[in-house]
């Protein structure tokens, strides 16, 4: 047998080995496992994104169609040209449009910070005119006679913009899916322009006047 090594005090401060070092994984890599495992993060991100969805669809065939008691495309017309609104005609088809066109991507969970945004600008015009119908003198809260609803409504189409659809979803394999920032600050403030520019454009009335 051959005879065992002598034993060697190693250097104060210093730390010898004589075997094979394991290394470890990557710290990235980690990190990479430590995001993928999110509870039921993602399940409650499909939920109210697809609840979501779904509501915008329904309200976009209510107004198309009629369906449900609405008053069709020819009511929504009239609403329009009585609060004010220029190329009533054209905005019938864009506001109707627009909801079901983001109901369905958000159902998807396709574009979704685009989609999210386009019902959040939707939904701040119609803030802005249902203030305004009142002459701005009804800043009530609660339902009946106050804005609670769409108030919640913007409330949950800015949150979508900033959470992302979560991983069920097309937009799954996207940045803006694993770690939404820059781009759904972007998209939020281009939801609140928009939807104050197109009422500014094509209404000019103060809603507070």
């Amino acid at each position: 047998e051959p005879e065992p090594l002598p034993y060697v005090q190693p250097a104060a401060g210093r730390y010898m080995s004589t075997g094979p070092v394991e290394i470890g994984p990557p710290i990235d890599d980690e990190r990479v496992r430590a995001a993928g495992r999110r509870g039921t993060q993602d399940l409650g991100l499909l939920l109210l994104r697809a609840g979501f969805g779904a509501l915008l669809i329904v309200h976009g065939l209510h107004k198309i169609f009629g369906w449900w008691g609405g008053n069709g495309l020819s009511g929504l017309r009239d609403s329009l040209t009585e609060m004010g609104y220029q190329h009533a005609d054209i905005l019938t088809y864009v506001a109707a449009g627009t909801q079901i066109t983001a109901g369905v991507l958000l159902v998807l969970g396709l574009f979704t910070p685009l989609a999210a945004a386009a019902a959040l600008a939707y939904l701040v015009n119609a803030l802005l005119a249902a203030v305004a119908s009142d002459g701005g003198r009804n800043l009530a809260f609660f339902l009946p006679a106050g804005h609670e609803y769409l108030l919640i409504l913007i409330v949950l189409a800015a949150s979508i913009v900033l959470t992302g659809p979560g991983r069920y979803g097309f937009d799954a394999g996207r940045g803006w899916a694993r770690r939404p920032f820059i781009g759904s600050f972007l998209a939020l403030l281009l939801g609140i322009g928009v939807g104050v520019g197109i009422w500014f454009l094509l209404n000019g009335a103060n809603p507070l006047a």
